[in-house]
């Protein structure tokens, strides 16, 4: 197979916000001209319109000439197609060709985003933009792959940020391992934050509708005719958080303490007694108790900021610009603390925070963070998620 990142510059005066029908279909043609025009040792190869693609439902097609004989690329233009739309078009086409080496579907699009892209690599399709990013493969012959070209016009802002405690909420509730298989519904997402402990406010039902409807066009989620929905894609979901979370908005302290071992252990459970559920093991410290790997010095704690003179006090700790042992975050939003594991009364242990919580905080805490988060994925995360069929 002969790969290619291909670097195509397009200068495109055309105002695709007109474009329609047959406009769009010309003007991807001609896109995926370039991209072809581009691979230098491409024998031959055609794009044209006829019978052949439109009988299976294509708009237009290119034949390339490739070691295997000639492969046909099938391209479907939409104006816009939404991530969850992705499955009903893909069934809707693939019984009119199948997989093989000889046709290959081709998603065509102005702007392809980054979950539809996805969708088409995880089933086999490959795809191109107006801008010239693409993901072109031909199995052991040909693979074509270009992205980060700016979009020829502005893509439609989202319908919700994952990086607002409102949608972090929601996210921690369908991610948390306790919940793998859980069927919601939004008045029991609204209700689900408090029957917890601690208690937490939950979103409003207008802003977990708002959340629900963007979780459910990019594919995550699926919605039954009822108005229920569960998780369908976790680690997506969970990759896509990873990226929008903001771990900078906690503010971070250093700390010193002359306590070490089980006296550390016994002043920090005290702590989370004070506390009643809002001071956590978090980061390496979390991992440390839910999926040891990595071992590092130093113990992470997240601490409601009401409670951190407690902290102070049951610890003996001094703020410190250097040689700390104590790594102190006051969380922005005290949805960090949700369904913390193992601090229950009687447990002599503080908690932890969930696995969901301690992943993403791990791949932005430095250090061998990453490491550690990978083998959480692993042990805790994966498996749950693989006994309830969501990986």
């Amino acid at each position: 197979m002969c790969y290619v990142h291909v670097s195509v510059n397009i200068h495109n005066t055309v105002n695709t916000e007109e474009l329609r029908g047959a406009g769009l279909e010309l003007a991807l043609e001609s896109q995926l001209k370039n991209i072809l025009s581009a691979v230098s040792w491409l024998p031959s190869w055609e794009v044209k319109r006829h019978s052949s693609a439109r009988d299976r439902g294509f708009d237009f097609e290119a034949v390339l000439a490739v070691p295997k004989g000639h492969t046909h690329l099938l391209v479907e233009c939409k104006q816009d197609l939404r991530p969850s739309q992705f499955g009903a078009l893909r069934q809707q086409r693939e019984p009119a060709f199948g997989h093989t080496h000889q046709t290959i579907p081709v998603l065509a699009m102005p702007i392809v985003s980054s979950r539809v892209a996805e969708l088409c690599e995880e089933n086999d399709w490959s795809w191109f933009d107006l801008a010239g990013n693409c993901h072109i493969e031909v199995p052991g012959a040909l693979y074509l792959d270009r992205r980060g070209n700016e979009p020829v016009h502005r893509p439609p802002r989202p319908q919700a940020n994952l990086s607002t405690p409102a949608a972090g909420r929601v996210v921690r509730a369908l991610l948390a391992p306790e919940n793998a298989g859980v069927r919601w519904t939004q008045r029991s997402m609204e209700n689900h934050f408090g029957s917890l402990t601690p208690s937490l406010s939950g979103p409003s039902l207008g802003l977990i509708n708002k959340v629900i409807r963007y979780l459910r066009d990019q594919a995550w989620i699926e919605v039954s005719t009822d108005g229920g929905f569960r998780l369908r894609d976790p680690m997506s979901l969970l990759l896509a958080w990873r990226d929008a979370y903001r771990f900078d908005r906690h503010q971070r302290m250093a700390y010193f303490t002359l306590l070490q071992g089980k006296s550390l252990l016994h002043a920090l459970y005290l702590l989370d007694l004070e506390a009643g559920g809002f001071a956590a093991y978090a980061a390496f410290s979390a991992a440390e108790n839910q999926a040891p790997h990595v071992r590092q010095p130093k113990s992470w704690l997240y601490v409601d900021r009401a409670y951190v003179e407690t902290f102070e006090k049951l610890t003996k700790a001094k703020l410190v610009d250097s040689g700390e042992n104590l790594i102190l975050l006051v969380p922005e939003d005290p949805g960090v603390f949700y369904m913390a594991e193992g601090g229950q009364v009687g447990h002599g242990r503080m908690a932890s925070t969930n696995p969901v919580q301690t992943y993403v905080d791990l791949l932005h805490a430095g250090g061998r963070g990453e490491e550690a988060a990978e083998a959480l994925l692993d042990q805790r995360l994966k498996p749950v998620w693989a006994r309830e069929k969501l990986v």
